[in-house]
């Protein structure tokens, strides 16, 4: 299927785009939870990890909430990248535009780009700083820690709710998602 990029293109946008090199494994973080969602929701995995992927192109440039997505929104639909990859795109930063997410692309990504920052803290406080170590029921613990990774808004990642996951469930599938790509995130 065609969604007017390829996976490989989409890595060089990021790569082109963002300099810091934590928003890349932020970036890849997010392709993989939401390919793990897509399976398991039965979606389209490729065009949600696509979504994962490039959600963020715009996050150096502009990254008051108020204007981000504006330019990865442009970018993307000058490429002629799927109307449904630059909406979900859109719309996980509804600050921005007004609109409340709706539907359940929209809720995906917007917690499955919000709960990789809960997990990849839950590893950095392990001694040996490795997804390996981390159990499931430490990052579910976590999430009930307001105090902690203060950054990952739980109200978004409730948003897996709207998919029918559970907090539990949604916290062990992203740790589930994030462990064979440790390699990359250099955990």
């Amino acid at each position: 299927m065609s969604y007017g990029i390829t996976r490989d293109e989409a890595l060089e946008l990021v790569r082109e785009h963002l300099d810091n090199e934590n928003l890349v494994k932020h970036s890849l973080a997010s392709e993989a939870v939401l390919r793990a969602l897509a399976r398991r929701l039965g979606e389209d995995e490729d065009k949600w990890g696509l979504a994962g992927l490039l959600h963020d192109l715009d996050a150096e440039s502009q990254p008051d909430l108020t204007t981000h997505t504006s330019e990865t929104v442009a970018i993307l639909s000058s490429r002629g990248v799927d109307p449904e990859i630059i909406d979900a795109i859109r719309m996980h930063n509804e600050k921005a535009h007004g609109d409340k997410r709706s539907t359940p692309f929209h809720h995906a990504l917007a917690a499955g780009e919000t709960i990789t920052g809960l997990v990849i803290a839950t590893a950095l406080v392990y001694p040996d700083k490795k997804l390996a170590s981390v159990k499931p029921k430490s990052v579910r613990k976590r999430f009930k820690e307001k105090a902690f990774a203060r950054g990952a808004d739980r109200e978004i990642i409730r948003e897996c709710e709207h998919l029918g996951l559970k907090v539990g469930e949604f916290c062990d599938l992203a740790l589930a998602a994030l462990c064979p790509i440790a390699e990359d995130l250099g955990l």
